[in-house]
């Protein structure tokens, strides 16, 4: 059974950081193209960052030089690293972990809330 399960997630105030980490179980992550992709209510699901197995990152605008997204192949962990965050920054964070249409899995997701 796959699972994909975030931790991380909570209360930042702007400016400040927050580390997003997302464990996978029943897969072999080095296959996979891995991402952090974001929803606020009312709104579509949106891509934040993605990483491939090679290392090649993909940053939304939006977050560009603000966030980082790492991988470690060998704990198959991906991280998402938050700095300089801002109110706009707030939604539910999900951990996706893609290699085919039928090999695409989601995690619970995680709630960031950024405010003073």
């Amino acid at each position: 059974q796959v699972q994909l399960v975030e931790s991380g997630g909570g209360l930042v105030q702007p400016g400040g950081s927050l580390r997003l980490s997302c464990a996978a179980s029943g897969i072999i992550l080095n296959i996979y193209r891995m991402g952090w992709y974001r929803q606020v209510p009312g709104k579509q699901r949106e891509l934040v960052a993605t990483i491939t197995s090679g290392g090649t990152t993909n940053m939304a605008a939006s977050v560009k030089g603000r966030f980082t997204i790492e991988r470690d192949n060998a704990k198959n962990t991906v991280a998402l690293q938050m700095n300089s965050v801002k109110p706009e920054d707030t939604a539910v964070y999900y951990c996706n972990a893609f290699a085919t249409s039928i090999n695409d899995y989601w995690g619970q997701g995680t709630q960031v809330t950024v405010s003073s």
